[in-house]
């Protein structure tokens, strides 16, 4: 029972969805633009959901937007965008549905300005992981001063639904920050990669 015997951020329970997102992928510094893209769509899903919610629904959204295919996204016509309004299996919300496709379109903007998105966005770090040292999750903060920039920042260049609490989400999730706590079996983990 290994799955028990670790100490784990208390955030994701025990859910083996949740816990094998946290224990294989949440904090893990991702620099290749296809994977930072697919947590900047299920980010903006996200807000104002829970993140179990875009967890279940993880396939089911790599199976409507073309596998997060942010060229093919960016072309999306109306007729794409209305079977989109009609696919149960995602989140249907036509803000963010429309916000995805603009997404995809800033996305590959800032690919011509800086060669890729991950270092455009690794800038805002200098290209490394920001160690974090909390207790316990009352200890994270929402967002933070640099997410508050960075966010400012995408707006500026057109991205939709990038708030900064989204942005920080997406900073942990994508490992800019290590924020595991430091009593769980993750946060030394992460500290290494």
């Amino acid at each position: 029972m290994e799955f028990l015997d670790k100490k784990r951020c208390t955030w994701c329970g025990d859910d083996p969805l949740y816990v094998a997102y946290h224990d294989e992928e949440w904090g893990v510094p991702v620099r290749d633009d296809d994977t930072l893209f697919e947590f900047l769509i299920l980010e903006t899903f996200q807000a104002g959901l829970s993140w179990i919610t875009i967890l279940r629904k993880r396939e089911n959204f790599r199976k409507a937007f073309d596998n997060f295919d942010y060229k093919k996204i960016a072309n999306y016509d109306d007729e794409k965008y209305n079977s989109l309004l009609q696919d149960a299996g995602i989140i249907r919300n036509k803000l963010k549905i429309k916000a995805t496709i603009t997404n995809a379109q800033a996305f590959m903007k800032i690919q011509e300005e800086f060669g890729s998105f991950s270092d455009y966005i690794w800038k805002f770090t200098d290209g490394k992981q920001i160690q974090n040292v909390f207790a316990n999750r009352q200890d994270v903060p929402a967002t933070t001063e640099l997410s508050d920039a960075l966010s400012k920042d995408l707006k500026k260049r057109g991205f939709k639904f990038v708030g900064s609490t989204v942005i920080y989400a997406h900073m942990q999730a994508t490992g800019m920050v290590n924020d595991h706590t430091i009593d769980c079996f993750r946060y030394k983990e992460v500290q290494k990669l």
